[in-house]
């Protein structure tokens, strides 16, 4: 196979990374984080980093590290615990959390503003009905209309950020959150993009893209990937970053709760005017429609796949579509108010494979290293899921803060790293 010139296929690569990360229903966070960290901003920006944009970027490339699929960087694993983690994912980025939210922000921005009298669930069986519809039939306009989308969102955006730079509508907040608030902000809103999940189940379509432009050995397959995940991490860097910047400039008053999905309209209408935001609105609601239909039609491919075809496909794309309905009369923040609950507990899970991977997983093969780290995690973020939750349990809120790191939420780091080396021990001793 002929190979395509390196830096065409690299630019190419990059941003179809970009725009599987890039989802519409994302864009909704970054202002909140900036609003309420004000003139330490960029404080906020460096937590959203970590776990929004170099979690995935991580996840992207330990797949290809590894091999070309989740299943192969699952190799660490016994096969019950990598098949549970993806399904816990698969549900996370389908009818849980993301596939909802999609419609709920639809809702939001698309149509509320516009259609203020139109009843959520009205909308919700209409556009649910749309996306069973257009994934059952597996038609080529989505992918046109998303080839065609992406550029056009992004360029808006881009539009929207320098025009809000150049002019702000204030000066930052002289007082945001502390220091440590406002990185912690950044780093757990990061959660709610659920982007390192995606990265790690769609690895796959990234690397298969390398290697059909010729790049097929292990070297240049890897070494593609990761500097398509850099031009990505660029990208998604100045997206987010100038979206948390406006929202650390705005004047939009917040007594009471926030609604991300006003603030951003709200400042999309300070910086570009009404038929601004009706642009960016159209282009927002588009990109979720077809990000909801990419994401059925992953869930009902994952689940015909797992079951070797007892499920079909169809019947778990109806099955998704019907729970996304129902949970997505809700609205964007009750959705990203459950979803963090469920999100404090896989988000650290994942993100402990993948450093463990990163770190050991050139040297140590045993599989009872992987393990223990892994729950060792999932333990303490288990703590994290009953203290949101405000349950009773305060001798183990009591522990869980005297961990090292717990005040930047990482309290699973050190722990996991320490269970790691303890299961590579006993593995030793047990070869032995």
């Amino acid at each position: 196979m002929k190979q395509k010139n390196k830096w065409i296929t690299i630019t190419t690569v990059g941003f179809a990374l970009f725009a599987m990360f890039f989802g519409a229903g994302n864009l909704i966070i970054p202002p909140f984080i900036g609003l309420y960290t004000g003139e330490d901003w960029w404080l906020g920006l460096l937590g959203f980093f970590i776990t929004a944009i170099f979690a995935p970027f991580l996840g992207v490339m330990m797949v290809a590290v590894t091999g070309n699929t989740f299943t192969d960087l699952g190799k660490k694993l016994p096969p019950v615990l990598i098949n549970s983690l993806a399904l816990l994912i698969i549900l996370c980025i389908g009818p849980i959390i993301a596939i909802p939210r999609t419609g709920a922000t639809t809702y939001e921005v698309g149509f509320k503003p516009f259609f203020p009298e139109m009843n959520s669930l009205v909308f919700s069986v209409v556009f649910f009905a749309l996306v069973f519809v257009l994934s059952i039939s597996k038609t080529k306009i989505v992918d046109v209309i998303g080839k065609v989308l992406t550029p056009f969102l992004l360029l808006a955006l881009v539009l929207l950020i320098l025009m809000g730079v150049m002019s702000p509508v204030k000066e930052p907040l002289i007082e945001g959150e502390s220091l440590m608030e406002s990185f912690k902000l950044g780093f757990t809103e990061g959660y709610q993009t659920l982007d390192v999940l995606a990265s790690v189940i769609f690895a796959g379509l990234i690397i298969s893209g390398v290697i059909n432009s010729g790049y097929t050995t292990e070297h240049e397959k890897t070494n593609i990937t990761i500097w398509a995940g850099v031009v990505s991490t660029v990208a998604l860097l100045f997206v987010y970053g100038g979206l948390i910047y406006l929202g650390a400039m705005t004047d939009y008053q917040t007594e009471g709760d926030v609604a991300r999905s006003e603030l951003l309209l709200y400042i999309s209408k300070s910086v570009l005017g009404h038929n601004g935001t009706f642009v960016i609105s159209v282009a927002i609601s588009l990109a979720c429609l077809t990000t909801a239909i990419a994401l059925t039609s992953a869930t009902g491919a994952f689940f015909e796949n797992i079951s070797k075809g007892r499920i079909s496909y169809r019947i778990a794309v109806a099955v998704c579509s019907i729970v996304s309905l129902i949970l997505s009369v809700n609205s964007v923040e009750e959705i990203i108010n459950y979803a963090a609950d469920i999100l404090i507990f896989i988000y650290p899970v994942t993100f402990t494979l993948l450093l463990l991977i990163l770190v050991f997983g050139r040297k140590v093969d045993y599989k009872l290293p992987y393990v223990l780290g892994m729950l060792m995690t999932a333990f303490l973020s288990l703590i994290s899921v009953f203290e949101n939750m405000k349950w009773d349990f305060e001798r183990l809120y009591h522990l869980k803060k005297s961990i090292p790191l717990s005040s930047y939420n990482l309290e699973w780091l050190l722990p996991s790293v320490i269970a790691f080396w303890v299961g590579y021990i006993i593995s030793k001793i047990s070869q032995k």
